[in-house]
This record gives C-alpha cells, structure tokens and sequence, in this order.
C-alpha cells in the first residue's frame, strides 16, 4: 500500500481527501487473487480493524471510493478530535489474505485563530491569523470585521485604534464558512458578590466578569474617601474569609485585554453585624424619689438597626418597647433591675439597670415627727417633766416648758393629711409604727 501523502493538515469543518494505491499478485499457490474487501479505518479491535463506516464518531461523515487498486477516503466536516493517524487494508480471498499499509497517513485537524500583538506604537495592534499547523502554502486570507470582509488578503492585519469596538475574524479564502473566533475588547463587565446579604465573619467571595477574547485581565477597586479607586485585587474572583464591618464600601473592577478595557457599575458591599453590647442610662441618675418619673435609655449599635424591648426582672411581660422606657409617679413597687433586649435578624445582646425607689420629702417630715413623738412617750415613763410638755403639745397646749424644736400635734396631722399616712401607737412595743 502507498499512500499519496503521509501527512495532511486540515482546517476544522473542512473536508478532507486521502488516497493510496495498492498491488498484489495475480495468484498465490495456483489460485488466482480475488479482492474481496477494502477498508480505512483507525482502531484495531481484537486484531480485526474496525471500518470507519462502522465506526460511530464517523457516521455519516466518511465516503470510499475504490477505481481498480486506487482508493481515496473522504471525511466530511473534520472534527479535531479527528486528528489520528489513518491506514488502508485489503482482504483477499485467500488463507490470512489479510494486507495493511503502514504508516497510514497522519491527519492533523486545526482550528483558524486570531493572535493579538501590542505594536511599539501604544495604539497600533497587529492581528495574526494563525493555525497549529502548516496549512497548504497557497491558501489565502480573508479578514472579517463584524462579519464583513476588510480588504486585507495576507495572515496579518494591522488595527489603529485602541478600546475599538469592533469584532475580527479571520478565514481561509474559499472557506469563509468556516471562520475563526472573533476578537473584541471586552464589552460588559460585571462585579458582583456572593452571597448578595453579607454578615459579618462569614465568607464572601467578589467575582468580576466579562465578555471579552483574548481573556481579560481584571483588576478590584474599592473607592476610598476621595473617591479614587483603591486597587484590592488582581484575582478574577477574590475572597474575603472572614468579612468585617471595615470592608464596608463601594467596589468595581475593570477587565482588560490588548484591544481595550471597559470598568464595570460599582456595587455597595454593607456588611450586617448583630447588636454591639448595649449601654444604660437612667435619668435623673442615682435613687428615684417616691411620685417623681425616671426615664430608662438604651443604645446599641447594630445593622440592621435593631429592636429595644424592656422587662422587668421576675416578670415575663414585656414592660415597653423602644430605645426610651420612662415610668412616671413611681412607686415602692418600681424598685428592681430592669433590662433592654437588643435584637436585629442578625443577633441579639441584653443589659439591665437597677432601679431604687426612696421616700420623698413629707415621708422623711413625718419620720421627724414619728421620732419625737416616741421621745415623749420614753420621757413620760421615765416622769421626766418634759414629757408632760410633749403631750401637752400633742394635745395641742401650749407651754412655755416645752422645748422650741418639738412638734405639736396640729402639724403631725397636717403631715400626716398630706402624706396620706397613718400612724399608731403600739402599746406592747411602745412604739409609734405606720399602719
């Protein structure tokens, strides 16, 4: 077998043509020669070569043709998977009449491509149109410029222009079918993040993208006070492992390749945090006097913003919601801790405050009184003779022996009228106690 070329480079989606010659004798052991197969084929299975009519990567793709001893092979859009090495055998009728040609001939499939080259001039850019291997000398070019044919016929071409939003191609003359990909600067550019809600401490990951051949350069910016861009990364897809609340801020990125660059829409990375431990407040500050209001306060810091709910300490009812909780004519019964529950979807924190209650001014008036009325007493069963003077006072005589600091009975009852407290004598104890 002898084979017309022992190597063909060919253009993906071209047809390819291979042919061979082959001779044999006339007879062998006095028995005449008969032909009784001919095959191509590119696997041998078991010692038996498998026919590429019968080969499923080829189906419908493959066309023999046999005149007498010459016989061509035809493979219709070639693949670059198709790129093997390909043999011819005959099989004649004959004990082991079995003949192959080797080497085959060896097909090698390639695609047209469009290499870009930064000239010395920085806005002169040199096409190449360019194949794996050497396709047949005398193949001319054609170069497509959004998909019509520019004037150049030569594998170069040379562009004037920098960022040009034109699309190139180039092809083999006759062949146009079948042209190379397109070359463009790229043309929309995306960031975006992952996942789109950002919580703080977790994982999130900054994608730039864009459509673009050659494959784009990119480069991450955060925009700083000045409103300049601040570069943060030349990865395509960098990660923050452990995001922070100081990674807040406006972002873009900006792909490039040899034909141009385009930045994409900045985005706003804000990232959520549960509530920071609150602060308290209590105003007016220290003891709160009995009738008088106090105002609670709490504050956090949190984003979302957060929710205030106060309650009170041994109680499970919510006492009021809010960022302020005031209680106005406070009473013994306010006495206690109270505590601010501060909660966004994110988390939550408490703090509590300690609330103290004391009498007011007629309650300490009426101490005062209580107390001295008691002396009279401790005094009249000692027959001590200022005694005498205080029960007179308290049955509201006058003597010039009582002493100026005590008080009479006329204003123990305009005390106790106006506290709105009662008082007795408790003979067991002698002692003057509130009922």
């Amino acid at each position: 077998v002898t084979y017309s070329r022992s190597s063909i480079c060919a253009l993906k989606g071209s047809t390819v043509e291979m042919s061979c010659n082959y001779i044999y004798p006339a007879k062998y052991n006095n028995k005449y020669i008969v032909i009784v197969k001919t095959v191509w084929f590119t696997k041998v299975i078991n010692g038996d070569y498998v026919d590429l009519k019968n080969n499923s990567d080829y189906s419908g793709r493959v066309e023999y043709s046999c005149i007498n001893t010459f016989c061509s092979l035809k493979i219709f859009n070639v693949r670059q998977t198709d790129s093997k090495e390909y043999r011819f055998s005959f099989i004649t009728n004959q004990q082991g009449g079995k003949y192959m040609g080797s080497p085959g001939v060896s097909l090698s499939v390639t695609d047209l491509q469009v290499k870009v080259n930064r000239l010395n001039d920085p806005i002169r850019i040199q096409l190449t149109c360019h194949t794996d291997c050497q396709l047949d000398p005398s193949v001319s070019y054609v170069w497509l410029e959004d998909g019509k044919a520019n004037k150049e016929n030569n594998n170069n071409l040379v562009l004037s222009s920098f960022n040009t939003t034109h699309r190139y191609q180039c092809a083999i003359r006759g062949h146009e079918d079948v042209p190379s990909p397109a070359v463009y600067a790229p043309q929309t550019t995306v960031l975006s993040v992952t996942p789109s809600e950002t919580v703080e401490g977790s994982k999130v990951t900054l994608t730039c993208s864009s459509d673009a051949n050659p494959a784009a350069k990119y480069n991450i910016y955060r925009v700083n006070e000045d409103q300049h861009g601040q570069l943060v990364s030349t990865e395509i897809q960098p990660v923050f492992s452990s995001i922070q609340v100081s990674d807040s801020g406006r972002y873009y990125c900006a792909a490039g390749n040899d034909l141009g660059s385009r930045t994409s829409p900045s985005i706003d990375i804000n990232v959520k945090y549960a509530p920071r431990s609150p602060s308290v407040s209590q105003s007016p500050s220290g003891d709160i006097v009995v009738g008088s209001s106090v105002t609670l306060t709490c504050s956090s810091d949190a984003n979302p913003a957060a929710n205030y709910t106060w309650y009170k300490e041994g109680e499970k009812a919510q006492k009021a919601s809010g960022e302020r909780f005031n209680i106005t004519n406070i009473q013994n019964e306010h006495s206690g801790n109270y505590y601010c529950k501060v909660q966004n979807k994110i988390g939550h924190h408490n703090t509590s405050v300690s609330v103290t209650v004391v009498p007011g001014k007629y309650f300490s008036y009426i101490l005062q009184v209580v107390r001295r009325i008691v002396n009279c007493y401790e005094m009249l069963k000692n027959h001590n003779n200022t005694s005498l003077c205080c029960i007179k006072k308290l049955k509201g005589q006058r003597s010039a022996l009582c002493p100026s600091d005590y008080l009479d009975a006329a204003a123990s009852v305009h005390v106790q009228q106006r506290s709105q407290r009662r008082f007795t004598w408790n003979q067991s104890r002698s002692t003057i106690e509130e009922s």
